[in-house]
């Protein structure tokens, strides 16, 4: 990870977004699972490992703010729900990944921006691994429901055919507690592909190398872009090519789709936005010695 003191504050507006970081808190995972094949005397300085070899890692939605529409975009672990003990997973759970119930969390980090469950519009979701969607549902008098009952809810059709049916590698990822109950109730909708015309200036990139279906978000517009990597570039130090984690499903495939994003990243200088890195928020990319480098941090204000 980068040095926290060096990140620069960025205020960003895109087409009709203002764009903002939302906090969900963190939680841990395995080092060695998050580097795959890169050494820990390689990693471990700059992301270093717990008693049980876990990293810290944020999980970080965006929140996009206009006039007509309050877009989230993921929803971190769900950590509100988590941390209470006795909802949707229990108290195991918080303890394997490390949940934290200090700091901001989802509905804290969007009253800083003045809006409420009730505001989101729209909730897209990268995928529906537990760590990007586990904010989609919680208890309301003892029954699971939408956290954000006015919103619409959004996934790739391929990811939601592997959510309902997973394979036995991503089982424990995919919990029907963050996604059965918008199924039920018709608020969660399919896309197919690179959909660029549910949103003005946003369209989707698809991934298969982490999971079946993730959608990675671009925002831009003539003058300026920023993309919501999700799993496909989950912390600024993923941004080497050869960084890949051991839970991607197809590691050869995740590089050569960092690869093509990449190379339009750096083209256009747009910001890449890290759902996983604890401290850089987003930053912007060069290409040199062969490979792709982290140039300069920011932190959305």
């Amino acid at each position: 990870m980068q040095d926290p003191k060096t990140l620069q504050s960025l205020a960003l507006t895109i087409g009709e977004y203002e764009v903002h970081s939302i906090p969900t808190g963190l939680f841990g995972l395995d080092g060695g699972a998050m580097f795959g094949t890169v050494p820990k005397t390689l990693w471990h300085k700059t992301n270093p490992a717990d008693e049980h070899n876990r990293i810290d890692l944020e999980a970080r939605a965006l929140l996009l703010k206009s006039k007509e529409r309050n877009i989230l975009i993921d929803n971190g672990v769900g950590r509100d729900f988590v941390a209470k003990y006795g909802e949707k997973v229990g108290k195991k759970f918080a303890e394997i990944y490390k949940v934290s119930s200090n700091g901001a969390d989802l509905i804290s980090s969007l009253s800083r921006h003045g809006i409420k469950v009730n505001d989101i519009t729209d909730v897209v979701l990268s995928h529906l691994h537990f760590d990007h969607a586990g904010g989609s549902t919680c208890v309301r008098d003892g029954k699971l429901v939408a956290t954000f009952p006015n919103a619409t809810y959004w996934v790739q059709k391929r990811n939601l055919e592997v959510a309902i049916k997973p394979n036995v590698r991503e089982r424990a990822s995919y919990l029907p507690a963050n996604f059965a109950p918008l199924i039920e109730t018709g608020k969660l909708k399919t896309l197919e592909g690179e959909s660029s015309d549910v949103f003005p200036n946003i369209k989707m990139y698809i991934s298969h190398g982490h999971t079946e279906g993730l959608q990675v978000i671009v925002i831009s517009d003539d003058k300026n872009g920023i993309v919501y990597c999700a799993d496909l570039i989950p912390t600024s130090s993923h941004i080497r090519l050869p960084y890949v984690m051991g839970y991607d499903l197809e590691p050869l495939k995740v590089i050569e789709e960092k690869r093509k994003l990449l190379t339009e990243v750096e083209k256009k200088k747009w910001y890449l936005f890290f759902e996983h890195d604890p401290f850089v928020e987003a930053a912007h990319v060069e290409f040199r010695d062969g490979d792709f480098h982290y140039k300069e941090g920011f932190i959305l204000q």
